[in-house]
């Protein structure tokens, strides 16, 4: 399984589902109740990860971090923002430390 290729597939799903009818698919439907509605998705998600990383469950770590890629996925189509863009700010960074990295933001 090309884990790459998944990823790909499913962003451009979620592309698709952007216009789609809310009664068809529960990612319209994010849409459609905009971008506070998302966010406020991936911070529930994000919360998830946590608690179940606290309960040291392998299975519902794996779970909860599905539903926040997706999620941060959504976040990314609502944005015109590829998995490709992310890959190329990660390449970026490949090799720089961390603190360095955090350093030459300009935020």
């Amino acid at each position: 399984m090309d884990d790459l290729e998944v990823l790909n597939r499913l962003q451009t799903l979620i592309q698709t589902r952007k216009n789609s009818s809310v009664e068809e698919s529960y990612t319209s439907g994010l849409f459609q109740k905009g971008q506070d509605h998302i966010l406020k998705k991936l911070g529930e998600e994000s919360y998830e990860v946590v608690m179940a990383s606290k309960d040291n469950d392998r299975e519902h770590i794996i779970r909860e971090l599905a539903d926040l890629w997706f999620h941060s996925l959504v976040v990314m189509a609502y944005h015109n923002v590829s998995i490709g863009d992310v890959a190329l700010e990660l390449e970026r960074r490949e090799g720089v430390s961390g603190l360095e990295e955090k350093a030459s933001r300009k935020e």
